[in-house]
């Protein structure tokens, strides 16, 4: 005869499984602040590159991004210096930001 299948420890299992990859990617997505040097700006500043990051649908600029990104990643650091901020509604701190997410989920 089977055993039945002790659905609270199936759970229980799965519960501390999505917890675990959640501290893991908050403790990810704050190295990834730090190494990008975006520690540095207040938390509403941070919090609105990112806000405009995220609502931004133009192709190109989020391509540029991307690119921007995946150079980071790779060693061929940018600098995220004035020239990045100097077009309106230009969100220079979240340049390096948007490709994380797509990384995260195994896009990129």
């Amino acid at each position: 005869m089977r055993r039945p299948r002790d659905y609270d420890a199936e759970l229980k299992a799965l519960t501390d499984k999505a917890r675990q990859r959640k501290a893991r990617k908050q403790s990810q997505l704050g190295e990834l602040v730090m190494a990008t040097g975006a520690d540095g700006l207040s938390a509403e500043e941070l919090a609105g590159a990112l806000l405009a990051a995220a609502s931004t649908t133009e192709a190109p600029r989020r391509e540029a991004w991307r690119k921007r990104g995946a150079a980071f990643f790779s060693g061929q650091r940018h600098d995220a210096g004035p020239g990045a901020g100097d077009k309106p509604g230009s969100a220079a701190p979240g340049d390096g930001l948007a490709p994380s997410l797509a990384a995260e989920s195994g896009a990129a």
